[in-house]
């Protein structure tokens, strides 16, 4: 399946993309997670969200994945759940933009 790159993308006039408007994502105790040998952000989204195209959210809440997939053993991640308010959260703040 192939995901077309600017999918997501909002545009304004004139056809021009604009950039996305993250949520914030609230901490919660059930968000932990430790990164095991191997990991990576977009099998993280597809084990925890079941669609692998959510791993923008596990980077963003993290501060992580900047130019790259893998995630190094060990560290202590939130994984925001669950991913539908999550969804909501993004399209009120695009609308609000």
């Amino acid at each position: 399946m192939s995901v077309k790159r600017y999918l997501y993308t909002p545009k304004e006039k004139n056809n021009r993309y604009t950039t996305p408007t993250f949520p914030t994502f609230e901490r919660k105790a059930t968000d932990l997670y430790v990164s095991r040998e191997g990991d990576r952000l977009d099998l993280l989204s597809q084990e925890f969200y079941g669609d692998p195209r959510y791993w923008w959210v596990i980077a963003e809440a993290n501060n992580i994945g900047k130019g790259s997939f893998a995630v190094q053993a060990g560290l202590q991640l939130r994984i925001p759940k669950p991913i539908d308010n999550l969804m909501t959260d993004l399209n009120e703040a695009e609308k609000n933009k």
